[in-house]
């Protein structure tokens, strides 16, 4: 069965040159024409690791214009582009289609499941490291883990052995959303500061105390939320990520820094909504999200 692959950015990238690598049948949805010309012009996409660059020829056509139906799908566009990638190849979904949802944040999951509820959405949350240093360039920054699981339940994908047979370390998660919790809660204690103290992660070690008491506030949100666990020592891995990522610049920092749109709505703006329909008092989040705002209002950046 083939692998579609919507969203050739750095993981998508990352899981097509893998799957492609096994020996697995992959094929790129791009968005329209222009991209497409792009991309053949390239002649594939280029995987670097480890010192290495090899270049996959894997076939591509736009999204909207193939005939073939869909069974399985990556989408792995930007959370504020899921919606309307979702519903470019929506005409192309089989009855049967399993799509792997794999955006930072929360909200644009829910949102996608629901524009096509004949589809089986399964989360992924991940902790891999690449980033594009080109176009249709990837280069594998870091070995990490990749959960999946599904909201409404069921059980485990057979095709779960093709991705560890790729090469793509993978698990199975009874309970998605404590995963995803857990991540929107490192991210919007490391990635907001970075931008607004113009730093890289490490660097943060220098703001502690604003660090502790972002961690405080969103372990008493997962609690409210009845993510105990995502809750569980928070901080103390939110200090261990700032130390082992201490070189790096965090995604919305260079995001801001390149003067893209960020993921600020599924991020720390869903972390601020979730408190107040709760009635929790946020002031330093609610505070960091305002100032947030007003720095990419200033830079001509969408705030949300």
């Amino acid at each position: 069965m083939i692998w579609y692959i919507l969203g050739a950015g750095s993981l998508g990238s990352l899981w097509a040159t893998r799957l492609a690598r096994a020996g697995q049948p992959v094929q790129l949805l791009l968005r329209d024409r222009q991209r497409l010309a792009a991309y053949r012009e390239r002649g594939g996409l280029t995987l670097c690791e480890d010192g290495r660059e090899t270049l996959y020829p894997i076939p591509a056509e736009t999204a909207g214009h193939g005939g073939t139906p869909i069974h399985r799908l990556l989408l792995a566009s930007k959370a504020y582009d899921a919606e309307e990638a979702a519903a470019s190849v929506a005409a192309r979904l089989a009855p049967d289609a399993e799509i792997i949802l794999l955006q930072n944040g929360l909200g644009s999951q829910q949102a996608v499941a629901a524009h096509l509820p004949r589809a089986r959405c399964l989360y992924a949350s991940s902790t891999e490291g690449a980033f594009r240093d080109g176009d249709f360039r990837v280069v594998f920054a870091g070995r990490g883990q990749t959960w999946l699981g599904d909201e409404r339940g069921g059980p485990a994908p057979a095709w779960l052995a093709d991705l560890e047979s790729a090469e793509i370390p993978v698990q199975w998660s009874g309970d998605i959303l404590e995963r995803l919790w857990r991540k929107l809660a490192l991210n919007c204690a490391i990635n907001p500061l970075t931008v607004l103290h113009h730093c890289r992660n490490g660097e943060l070690a220098n703001h502690a105390e604003e660090v502790a008491g972002l961690c405080d506030e969103l372990g008493h949100l997962l609690h409210a939320c009845g993510y105990t666990l995502a809750a569980r020592e928070l901080q103390g891995e939110v200090e261990r990520v700032i130390d082992a990522t201490a070189r790096n610049f965090s995604s919305m920092y260079q995001d801001v820094a390149n003067g893209r749109r960020t993921e600020i709505a599924y991020l720390l703006a869903h972390a601020c909504n979730e408190g107040r329909r709760r009635n929790l008092a946020q002031p330093r989040l609610e505070a960091v999200h305002l100032r947030l705002r007003e720095l990419l209002r200033q830079r001509g950046l969408p705030e949300a």
